[in-house]
């Protein structure tokens, strides 16, 4: 196979070999500020792991203080997952598929925890749901329900911070999907709900894994609107985060043991995005 320049013929593969290198010639503007980048970004990790103290590393998760941060965090985020998700994923859907006035508005709210620090969203947590709060004076006095400085506490606290990554992760799928499913099976006489459970999840499943699991990586590493909103018990509100913050003016070794899982888990987690759902081919 041979291309036309008006003079001659160019081998297809000679010009498919020039553009693969014309793309491998990176400008040594962009290559030395990019390779700053990196450096910068992943000098922290691996002075995390040359400090790590190796030796001790299974004593120190045997630990009891240890396994019961691990524990509540694990339980905590896993809860605060299943939360964004019962109440995430029909907002998302509301986002992406009905047009209202305002919508702009509900979106930009949706995504302010995104941005808001942790400590001011602790705050705005106590205004709403402590016991003088505008709805958690009427949970203690009614139920006598009381969040802030309880394990459901670090819960709430969780979900708010961690829920704008399962809403934008599924609103985004929800936009990619194909629409045509959905229109033929509510001309087959399919209802709202049952197009929605039977047609639309399936569709969307793997967005909704994904931001399900960029949810729960957010809610394990929280800590200003916990400490701000649940404080620091240990067995009862102290997460893992909490305990590194606890450990750094104790205990450094194991400050970097705890920061081993976390970063731990996180690596895990978004290595199994890119490989899965990030990665376009």
């Amino acid at each position: 196979m041979s291309m036309g320049n008006g003079t001659g013929t160019v081998p297809a593969g000679g010009a498919r070999s020039r553009r693969r290198a014309s793309r491998q010639r990176v400008p040594v503007a962009l290559l030395l500020p990019a390779c700053l980048g990196l450096l910068f970004l992943t000098l922290p990790l691996l002075g995390l792991l040359l400090r790590t103290p190796w030796t001790t590393l299974p004593r120190r998760l045997a630990e009891p203080e240890v396994l019961a941060a691990l524990r509540l965090s694990l339980q905590s985020a896993t809860l605060a997952t299943v939360v964004c998700l019962v109440l995430g994923v029909p907002l998302a859907w509301l986002l992406a598929r009905v047009e209202f006035r305002g919508r702009r508005l509900v979106r930009a709210l949706v995504t302010v925890p995104l941005v808001l620090p942790p400590v001011v969203g602790g705050v705005a947590l106590l205004l709403v749901f402590g016991r003088q709060g505008l709805v958690g004076g009427w949970l203690d006095s009614t139920f006598g329900v009381t969040l802030p400085f309880t394990t459901a506490g670090v819960v709430v606290a969780e979900a708010f911070v961690a829920m704008p990554f399962l809403i934008i992760a599924v609103e985004g799928a929800l936009r990619g999907a194909d629409s045509r499913y959905e229109e033929a099976a509510a001309t087959l006489g399919a209802g709202r709900w049952t197009t929605f459970t039977h047609v639309t999840l399936p569709l969307v499943a793997p967005g909704v894994a994904a931001g399900a699991l960029l949810c729960w990586a957010r809610a394990l590493g929280e800590f200003g609107a916990t400490i701000t909103f649940a404080g620091n018990y240990p067995g009862t509100t102290q997460t893992m985060p909490l305990a590194v913050y606890l450990a750094l003016e104790t205990d450094l070794d194991a400050a970097i043991v705890l920061s081993l899982i976390l970063l731990t888990v996180s690596v895990v987690i978004l290595a199994g995005l890119r490989d899965r759902w990030i990665t376009t081919r």
